[in-house]
């Protein structure tokens, strides 16, 4: 079977003051890195109020498109870090980043295709239950995951978020829910200052590893060996969804890791190896951060050139 690209250019109308890190460049350069690959390429559809509350407050969509502004930008979390903002042509895009999530859901688990990535923004692992912040708004992943279990009736799913950064939110949206393993590995200390390893969740089933300043390829890999990849293969997910944030390379600016396009390449390979292993190959990955444009546009290439291996 093939590798599925799941994207859309509405995702690129998503602007943001010129001081924000997360812009469109990002997503333009990931689609040019990934041009010319034999992919199985899909349009990412808008997600429904009712997909989101599979993870959100009930009136959340309503909440945000009244916010969303007629001209500018308007701040969404001037409380936290002053880094989410929403422009006039923002909602189509974040309806595009959750439904491409969900789309790529229904087609590696309906066998279209062996494994899929999701090239959308905003990101979406720091928006908690009606809360956005770090840029992101809906949690993509998260909803992914409950769509798989709840409508595709899948017993168990993993999570595995690589981003720099802790995915506070999608461990507050998953909180309580036991037929998921969420593993986060971040730099710490780091905004947002979360995920500390002595938080199991009420389920134990959150795995969080931190990583000091000027850490990278070696305690990177012996970290996923002995803790990330065995806790994976004891839970047994039918279904393994990727935070894939890029931010943890060398030269990102806002982080402090020194991880390399082949510790990329090297992570995606295992994961998807354990996917051949526990489930049917069957794993998605979803973009998150990475925003240094030349260091994400090679790693996304080494990333997916991973996964297209795997599905060849």
């Amino acid at each position: 079977m093939t590798t599925a690209l799941i994207t859309h250019l509405d995702c690129l109308a998503h602007k943001t003051p010129d001081h924000v890190h997360e812009q469109p460049a990002r997503l333009h350069r990931v689609l040019e890195a990934l041009d010319g690959l034999e992919l199985d390429r899909a349009p990412a559809p808008r997600a429904w109020p009712t997909d989101v509350n599979l993870c959100h407050a009930e009136g959340y969509v309503s909440l945000l498109k009244d916010r969303q502004p007629k001209d500018g930008f308007v701040s969404l979390d001037a409380d936290t870090d002053n880094e989410t903002y929403l422009s006039p042509t923002s909602m189509n895009a974040i309806l595009r980043a959750a439904g491409g999530a969900i789309r790529a859901v229904d087609m590696v688990l309906d066998q279209e295709v062996e494994n899929a990535f999701v090239a959308v923004r905003p990101p979406g692992h720091h928006a908690e239950q009606a809360m956005p912040m770090g840029f992101c708004m809906i949690g993509n992943v998260a909803l992914a995951a409950k769509h798989a279990l709840e409508r595709h009736g899948l017993s168990r799913v993993a999570i595995v978020d690589f981003d720099v950064h802790h995915g506070n939110g999608t461990q507050a949206l998953l909180r309580d829910e036991p037929r998921v393993l969420v593993v986060s590995s971040h730099q710490t200390p780091l905004w947002p200052n979360s995920g500390d390893p002595s938080d199991r969740g009420p389920h134990q089933t959150f795995l969080n590893i931190g990583f000091p300043p000027g850490s990278g390829s070696d305690q990177m890999r012996q970290a996923y060996s002995q803790q990330v990849f065995p806790a994976i293969e004891a839970f047994k997910p039918k279904l393994i969804l990727v935070s894939a944030g890029f931010d943890a390379h060398q030269d990102d600016p806002l982080a402090d890791l020194n991880w390399s396009r082949a510790d990329y390449a090297w992570l995606t390979e295992k994961l998807a190896n354990l996917a051949q292993t526990l489930c049917e190959g069957r794993l998605v990955s979803v973009l998150e951060g990475g925003y240094d444009l030349d260091a994400l546009a090679d790693c996304v290439r080494a990333h997916v050139d991973e996964l297209v291996k795997a599905g060849s």
